[in-house]
């Protein structure tokens, strides 16, 4: 089975809840962004991306707004599923924008990318902001990925929402609440243009279907099928 759940941000406790604990050998659990556990580059770091890989089921994860790219552009590119991925560790691998990827026989389109609502409060310099969202260069590749697939993918994994799914998730949320990019006019035009069963996105940190074909993950571990 493949699962998808939201933002970590580098939490090990959610690895203990109930709902994560169900995942047996051989299932997938993909996270839709911000998955925070490659940070510092520390010993105890490695060591728990040492554990997290030597799970019984396979774990990836596309990034978000709170990564650190510069370690994570570090680790190795592998085949995974028929596309690119970062081996992190053992079965934890990072999915790399604009890829797709065949898990269980159903194709997945993984796009990462976002900017978090607390930018100006992090202190990130320029560098590491012009990284959290995808360059033209980057976009162009996803865009030809979904153009050799025929426009058709079973389901989507990103970290934000379309353009349109945001401003309405926006106007009921409280707190800080991040602008729209091109990103979410991309991701807006790619609903126009493709056929796909379901999208799943976690930067808005709820857990709310949006309708038949668009989910907000956040702490639930949601069976993609369902």
């Amino acid at each position: 089975m493949v699962y998808v759940t939201g933002d970590m941000h580098g939490d090990i406790g959610r690895f203990g809840q109930s709902e994560m604990r169900k995942l047996k050998k051989g299932d997938t659990l993909l996270i839709c962004g911000d998955f925070g556990f490659i940070w510092d580059g520390s010993k105890a770091e490695q060591a728990i991306l040492k554990k997290l890989g030597k799970k019984k089921y396979n774990i990836g994860f596309v990034d978000g707004a709170h990564e650190n790219f510069e370690l994570l552009n570090q680790y190795p590119i592998a085949e995974w599923n028929g596309g690119e991925a970062r081996q992190i560790s053992g079965r934890l691998f990072y999915l790399m924008r604009g890829r797709i990827y065949t898990i269980e026989g159903r194709s997945y389109f993984a796009m990462g990318g976002g900017v978090s609502p607390d930018d100006d409060l992090r202190g990130h310099d320029e560098n590491h902001m012009r990284r959290e969202l995808p360059s033209r260069q980057e976009l162009a590749q996803a865009t030809a990925a979904l153009e050799r697939a025929g426009g058709v993918v079973d389901y989507v994994i990103t970290h934000e929402p379309p353009m349109k799914i945001k401003g309405f998730l926006q106007l009921k949320k409280q707190g800080p609440q991040a602008e729209a990019t091109g990103l979410n006019t991309y991701f807006e035009e790619i609903g126009k243009c493709c056929t796909f069963r379901r999208w799943f996105f976690g930067s808005m940190h709820v857990d709310k279907v949006i309708a038949s074909t668009h989910a907000a993950v956040f702490r639930k571990v949601v069976k993609v099928e369902d």
